[in-house]
């Protein structure tokens, strides 16, 4: 019997859970994810009784923790060689990529039964039933009846390590997506400017909302006086 220690038991739980059949697809890198999951535990009181709750784990779109987020988050009260360090990620920013995952029960999704056979036979049918499905986002765990909520911690990492390479893949794509849009919309504008006077405010402009006018001034200055 565990014992009267909500520390104890969330460690009991965390550590005596396992999931024995995961999601087949990884989280979504631009949305919300819905993970169904289907933990199996015994009754601890009871002798072959085990109790199945099915339900939702509702896993939101991923964050970008930036250099400079933790430089404002997470250095307060470090030392001088701690803030070299973020002033280094600050100008690497594209070789870094820390994500921020959360998650929340659905509580009104959840769905409980209980059945009278060994554990083993239970999980296997579980199992079945899960691949009969063919839920690419389904997970089938084997954890405590209390504190099952935190069984689904075990399910939560195995989600974020399985889902966080391809998701900053997705993300490092986008960027190289926007940062080639943008360049494209530069020529665009300085091309525009080039052939008519009254489109240089709106190339100035441009190169001030997305930060590079420093980067093209030369250029820019160049183009302002060949269209005079």
């Amino acid at each position: 019997m565990m014992k009267d220690n909500p520390q104890f038991d969330f460690w009991y739980a965390v550590n005596n859970t396992e999931v024995v059949a995961g999601p087949q697809s990884r989280l979504e890198t631009f949305g919300a994810t819905m993970v169904n999951y289907h933990l199996v535990t015994e009754l601890m009181d009871s002798v072959d009784k085990v109790r199945v709750r099915e339900g939702k784990l509702k896993a939101f779109r991923p964050e970008i923790i930036t250099p400079q987020s933790i430089d404002e988050m997470m250095l307060e009260g470090f030392g001088s060689e701690a803030r070299e360090y973020a002033d280094w990620l600050q100008h690497h920013a594209d070789e870094l990529q820390i994500l921020k995952y959360g998650f929340k029960i659905q509580k009104q999704e959840i769905n409980d039964y209980i059945l009278s056979d060994p554990l083993e036979a239970v999980i296997e049918r579980v199992k079945d039933g899960l691949a009969e499905s063919g839920d690419p986002l389904g997970a089938v765990l084997v954890g405590v009846d209390r504190p099952w909520e935190v069984c689904l911690l075990k399910l939560m990492v195995e989600l974020v390590q399985g889902s966080v390479a391809g998701n900053i893949q997705d993300i490092r794509q986008q960027q190289r997506d926007r940062k080639t849009q943008r360049h494209q919309q530069i020529e665009q504008a300085f091309l525009n400017a080039s052939r008519d006077a009254s489109k240089v405010p709106e190339l100035a402009s441009l190169l001030r909302q997305n930060g590079l006018f420093e980067h093209y001034e030369d250029r820019f200055f160049a183009a302002v006086c060949a269209s005079k």
